[in-house]
Parts: C-alpha cells; sequence; structure tokens
C-alpha cells in the first residue's frame, strides 16, 4: 500500500509578506511614538530637584524672624516666623485682624502670584517685593501690596527629628499649609520641603490697610 503523500502547505506570497512587514513596521512605529509621549507627559524627576521633596540641613534654617534663606535649587525661600518674639518684629509682626500667633517653618514658593515673575527680598524694606508690577509680601508671604490677587504660594514642609518622628505641616480650611511648629525638646534632624506639592496662597486684606496688633 502507498504511503499517504503529506498534505502541502501554501506558501506566503509576495504580497502577504510585503503586507506583514508593513503592518510590524507600523506597530513598532507607534510603539515608539507612544513611549515619546509618555517620556514627555511623565518627566523623571530625581530627589533633590524642583518638583521632588528637597532635604534640608536644619543649619540653613534662620533665626526667628530673619531674613529668609533662599533655595535656588527648589526655587523656595525658607522662613522661621514667631509673631510672639520681640526679635525681628520689623520683618514679621501680627496684624490687627490675626487671630492668633504665627509661628513656626514655612517654605514660601519664588513666584508672584500676580503674573509670574520671580521676586526677591528686599533688606532695605524687609519685605519681598516683585519687580514687575510693585506686588509686597510679609516675611510669611501675605500680602502688602496689590497688584498681587492673593499671598504667596507654600510648599508642604515636615521637621524630622533625630529620634526619627516627624512633623508634616497642617493646612487651614482651604487647604494653605500653615508653619510648622519646632518641638524644642527634640533635635531637628532635617527640614524636608514637597516642591512637588504646593498650596495656593490664601485671598486676604492688604497689609497696607491693617494696623498692626
Amino acid at each position: 500500500m502507498a504511503a499517504a503523500e503529506a498534505p502541502s502547505v501554501p506558501g506566503i506570497s509576495r504580497r502577504e509578506f510585503l503586507y506583514y512587514v508593513w503592518a510590524a513596521s507600523i506597530a513598532l512605529y507607534t510603539g515608539e511614538f507612544l513611549a515619546l509621549i509618555i517620556w514627555y507627559a511623565i518627566p523623571i524627576i530625581r530627589e533633590g530637584e524642583f518638583g521632588s521633596v528637597i532635604p534640608v540641613n536644619p543649619d540653613r534654617l534662620p533665626p526667628v524672624n530673619d531674613a529668609p534663606t533662599n533655595f535656588s535649587e527648589g526655587r523656595f525661600w525658607l522662613v522661621n516666623l514667631d509673631t510672639t518674639s520681640s526679635e525681628g518684629v520689623e520683618r514679621m509682626y501680627r496684624a490687627s485682624d490675626e487671630a492668633s500667633p504665627i509661628q513656626g517653618v514655612a517654605a514660601i514658593y519664588k513666584v508672584c502670584t500676580h503674573l509670574g515673575c520671580i521676586y526677591s527680598w528686599n533688606a532695605a524694606t524687609n519685605r519681598f517685593e516683585c519687580p514687575c508690577h510693585g506686588s509686597k509680601y510679609r516675611l510669611d508671604g501675605r500680602r502688602i501690596q496689590s497688584p498681587a490677587p492673593r499671598s504667596l504660594d507654600r510648599f508642604g514642609v515636615t521637621l524630622v527629628y533625630a529620634d526619627g518622628s516627624e512633623t508634616a505641616a497642617e493646612t487651614d480650611d482651604g487647604g494653605f499649609f500653615l508653619p510648622v511648629v519646632i518641638d524644642e525638646s527634640k533635635t531637628l534632624a532635617e527640614i524636608r520641603v514637597d516642591t512637588g506639592d504646593r498650596a495656593d496662597g490664601p485671598i486676604t486684606t492688604l497689609l497696607s490697610e491693617v494696623v498692626p496688633a
């Protein structure tokens, strides 16, 4: 009995081959294009860069109510506030419309809330001043003079102590970061400023219209 012939397998035609090559090329191109979109849409942010958590040595924290410390790499000013202290009252004081003392560490974003200009600290006048349109702010970022529509924005701050405990900034009813009070019974090991977590400054009465308490 003759052996059964194996069924013939039809080959791929030239047209089918070119179709498969074309489809694979389109799929590869699409994948690369999507990868580029994801790469640019979700930038890689390393610790210590703007947009991440920036660790700060406590040695760089200014004395109570002293001029702010400039952190250009994080685009913020670090301030140490206390309206109950007689030190530096020319820079930080409690206004008559402020119900409670202002105390603690805060990180203030270095961009004016008017049109996004970069403002600076004026040691002669003891306040933040924007060179673009004249907006002025107190040491804690509260508006002194318009045209700024609101006080300066703040970043989230966490105080880390030598024993491993931490104290993170709380927020007010509007979600604005409040200064973090230092626990004097512990040794402050590090200050962490989260430049990826920014809260808009509140709309308050201009200090130029309020008499200090």
